[in-house]
């Protein structure tokens, strides 16, 4: 184990996917990590969203279709193939503009064979989509046009009024729901764990652990305790969304790291942990 990094600090992850990679990463830079996997995806098609796209997709209908996520983009494709193929797909996405929103919907794309119109850049969110829109409108243009936007999970409002102020017709495209874990122990484990104070950094990969971790906390009648855990702990946060998810319950997260990707997280937060913890226990002393 080495002597840098988390030094030994008590570390909890909620990540769910990759459970087994965060928690090596943990270890990697010196901490004793605790993974309490906190959501699952589960796909909801095919569903009267996914099977509108196929159509509208196979009928030319669509000037712009966005892909908000990596598994979300997999799962619309696995759903509508019944009635629309992998390479009907991929030729009918050939015909139109296919904006991607960050790194993993690029990854599946590509592996698909799908030519991608524009890249969002970091950190990915609905105001880069929509700044890397109006930086190409003329090579995609809004107005007058329908747009299919892949969701991932919960809608995103914002996202959908800034394309309408640009003219667009959005159709939302609803391909998964975030549930709790099948298996909570672990998840109610770490939330005793974090009132108790037991916890000394807590990093959320996504909005949605954000939730569950608050929603089990009121099931267990610990949320008050909770918060206290977390205004002791160090939080780190993934990116601008789910720092944004944490201040909607009253949390503010003590850093976000340079690119919004695990490995970033999990270096940073470790490298700067010890400095944030001394200054928390300052302030509040």
């Amino acid at each position: 184990m080495p002597a840098e990094g988390f030094s030994g600090l008590r570390v909890l992850s909620l990540e769910s996917r990759r459970a087994k990679e965060m928690a090596q990463l943990i270890a990697n830079n010196g901490g004793v990590p605790t993974v309490a996997p906190s959501t699952r995806e589960v796909p909801e098609g095919p569903n009267e969203d996914e099977l509108k796209f196929a159509a509208g997709l196979r009928e030319g209908k669509f000037g712009v279709v966005i892909f908000l996520t990596g598994v979300g983009t997999r799962h619309l494709a696995q759903a509508i193939e019944s009635v629309c193929s992998r390479e009907e797909l991929v030729a009918a996405l050939g015909r139109t503009k296919v904006v991607a929103r960050g790194p993993k919907p690029v990854a599946v794309l590509r592996e698909f064979g799908v030519p991608i119109t524009l890249a969002v850049p970091e950190p990915n969110t609905w105001r880069e989509l929509l700044q890397a829109l109006d930086a190409h409108r003329e090579q995609i243009p809004l107005a007058g046009r329908q747009v299919a936007v892949q969701e991932y999970g919960v809608p995103n409002a914002e996202l959908y009024a800034g394309l309408k102020e640009r003219g667009a017709e959005v159709l939302p495209v609803h391909v998964y729901k975030w549930e709790p874990p099948e298996d909570t122990g672990p998840l109610r484990q770490a939330i005793s764990a974090l009132s108790r104070g037991e916890i000394d950094v807590v990093m959320f990969t996504s909005s949605p652990q954000v939730h569950h971790l608050f929603q089990f906390a009121e099931d267990m009648n610990l949320r008050d305790q909770l918060l206290r855990g977390l205004s002791r702990a160090v939080v780190a946060s993934i990116g601008p969304t789910t720092s944004s998810t944490l201040r909607d319950f009253g949390i503010r997260a003590d850093l976000e790291p340079t690119h919004p990707k695990m490995g970033f997280l999990v270096k940073e937060t470790a490298e700067q942990s010890h400095e944030l913890l001394r200054r928390k226990n300052s302030s509040a002393g």
